[in-house]
């Protein structure tokens, strides 16, 4: 059983998805896979309870990976798509692209405080794909 969730981002940050997710489950078991169909964003399951976790790792990131016109960032070659692009590709690489969840009675194993997220890693708005597997028991 698969399906392809279409994500709207509002540039850097997260967005999350886990009601998204949630709703589509049938009520069985299985392992869930998650995949984002892009080169420049991530998934990632992180605390939903506080929205200051994502004020900092967004900050910690742009700290980590600045744009490529930051002097630090000289070295990258891969700027002409714009200064977020080529450090998009370095988050992309340092984040996860897929996640694999289980699923227990058609509700995922998720703790008390996760939520499953896309990470956009590009400073404007961006749809992006993933797709869903779950794989029955």
């Amino acid at each position: 059983m698969h399906t392809t969730f279409t994500i709207d981002t509002h540039g850097p940050g997260l967005t999350e998805i886990t009601r998204h997710i949630a709703r589509w489950l049938p009520g069985d078991d299985g392992l869930l896979t998650l995949f984002i169909r892009h080169t420049s964003a991530s998934l990632l399951i992180q605390e939903n309870a506080d929205p200051e976790v994502q004020t900092d790792l967004r900050a910690w990131l742009h700290r980590l990976v600045p744009p490529s016109n930051d002097p630090s960032m000289s070295y990258l070659t891969h700027t002409y798509e714009g200064p977020d692009d080529m450090p998009g590709h370095i988050k992309a690489m340092l984040l996860p692209t897929s996640l694999q969840i289980p699923v227990i009675n058609g509700r995922m194993a998720l703790g008390t405080w996760q939520g499953i997220y896309v990470v956009e890693h590009r400073d404007r708005p961006h749809r992006r794909e993933v797709v869903a597997q779950l794989i029955r028991a």
